[in-house]
């Protein structure tokens, strides 16, 4: 499986794509800003993307936008991730349509296992 992790935060790539790659054995790319991680989404095609909400410029939502608008991109499931874990906002988020939400910080030996519970893989 490839996954698409987009997040503007370094130390939440690397230790993602420790869990993802490592632990999960998944195949990782990952993009540090919505602009990237569209681009990177139209040239990887990844099985699923992980997208952090709050990010400067392109937010998760806007991307996740972006995304549905494209059709190459438009279907891959999206799962976003978040460090505001209040049920509110977990419910206002997966109203956008996304496939699930993640909250941070995460445990890495267990992510790779809740993003294949999600999608059903």
């Amino acid at each position: 499986m490839k996954v698409l992790l987009i997040d503007d935060e370094d130390d939440i790539r690397r230790i993602a794509r420790l869990g993802l790659a490592r632990v999960g054995g998944m195949e990782v790319v990952d993009a540090a800003t919505g602009l990237e991680g569209i681009h990177k989404a139209e040239q990887e095609r990844p099985d699923a993307i992980l997208l952090d909400v709050m990010m400067p410029g392109l937010d998760g939502p806007s991307t996740l936008a972006a995304l549905r608008a494209n059709p190459v991109t438009a279907r891959i499931p999206v799962l976003f991730l978040t460090a505001k874990a209040m049920s509110a906002e977990v419910q206002r988020l997966k109203d956008l349509g996304v496939a699930g939400v993640l909250t941070k910080p995460f445990d890495p030996m267990t992510l790779a296992s809740q993003v294949r519970a999600i999608l059903g893989a």
